[in-house]
């Protein structure tokens, strides 16, 4: 999974980042390292979409949360991943 989308809000999923952090974070979990254009342009369409927020901060760096309706989009996509993930390994132990 490389969507900038889903690895933003799965970043975020589990308390609130900067988009250092972001990248970060989504290297360990992901094996993906996000240029900052990337990043960015996947955090300004998911504000866009209200599924982020940004949140004050007394820092230059400007941190984000995940929104409920952000959370339940999420959630959603794990469905369907976990759906298809299910069925490919059925799949493939009969191949």
């Amino acid at each position: 999974m490389s969507d900038p989308t889903l690895l933003v809000l799965a970043s975020l999923a589990d308390g609130d980042k900067h988009g250092y952090a972001m990248m970060d974070d989504i290297e360990r979990f992901a094996g993906v390292r996000l240029g900052p254009g990337t990043l960015y342009g996947a955090i300004t369409r998911l504000e866009q979409q209200k599924w982020i927020r940004p949140v004050p901060s007394e820092d230059r760096r400007q941190p984000y949360t995940i929104t409920s309706a952000g959370r339940e989009f999420l959630a959603a996509q794990v469905e369907r991943f976990s759906r298809v993930v299910k069925t490919a390994s059925k799949r493939l132990k009969h191949a």
